[in-house]
């Protein structure tokens, strides 16, 4: 992982870990114990599932820039399906409270999504690949146009 991809995730983790914090907080205190758990757990889902996602993007950017807005429609479609699919197997749980893990899956993915926002608009990415010179140093870039 190149290091300004690592400061994007962290940039991003470390908020959404942050807001999960919060609401774990909140539901220990509305919920008790049981509330705690279930936001503490649904924040570590939410990490782990966008953290696998930005992975798998950032090397499909690198490895098939062609495939890159397709491959984000559908991760990201993929995550949310997952989540839901986890929502509805810990659903009647004992574990933990359901509605305080609902409820923090939300806040968390909401982080996340900003977060993940803000670090890409702070970013200083090149949207224009600068032309490599020919030959070696300092030399001008041959002109092919006519001077007619």
């Amino acid at each position: 992982m190149r290091s300004d991809d690592a400061r994007s995730l962290l940039h991003t983790a470390v908020p959404t870990a942050a807001v999960g914090a919060i609401v774990a907080v909140i539901s220990g205190v509305v919920a008790g114990g049981k509330g705690a758990i279930g936001a503490i757990v649904a924040t570590l889902v939410v990490i782990l599932f966008m953290g696998i996602g930005f992975v798998v993007l950032q090397r499909t950017a690198r490895s098939m820039p062609h495939l890159f807005q397709m491959m984000g429609l559908v991760l990201y479609t993929t995550q949310i399906l997952l989540l839901f699919v986890f929502v509805a197997v810990f659903k009647n749980t004992t574990l933990f409270h359901p509605k305080a893990f609902a409820i923090t899956l939300v806040a968390a993915t909401l982080a996340w999504i900003g977060a993940q926002t803000r670090a890409h608009m702070k970013a200083k990415i090149l949207y224009v690949e600068p032309d490599a010179t020919k030959g070696g140093k300092g030399e001008k870039p041959e002109n092919t146009g006519s001077s007619s």
